[in-house]
């Protein structure tokens, strides 16, 4: 992630989409993000948060992914919107 001002899956509130545009993270964490299908160009939603904030609950690639929201911060998107119930997530 390049630009300072970039948007982070970190960012997102429920119910927002967005299209992964690069995956940082330091040698296993970036090698994880990867394997879960973490990859660019795969269209995510956040479908909601935990109580607290942390962790996160991502659809992608038809199945839900918890994440701590220190590691969302390391995957860039772009392409940010709101969802709407009916729209079917890749």
């Amino acid at each position: 992630m390049n630009e300072a001002t970039q948007s982070t899956l970190a960012d997102l509130k429920p119910g927002e989409s967005a299209t992964v545009a690069d995956v940082g993270g330091v040698d296993a964490l970036h090698r994880r993000l990867l394997d879960m299908g973490l990859t660019p160009g795969v269209k995510v939603l956040l479908q909601k948060t935990a109580p607290m904030g942390d962790p996160l609950e991502i659809h992608l690639r038809g199945y839900a992914l918890t994440l701590r929201v220190e590691d969302a911060k390391n995957i860039g998107i772009r392409d940010k919107s709101a969802n709407g119930k009916g729209e079917k997530q890749a």
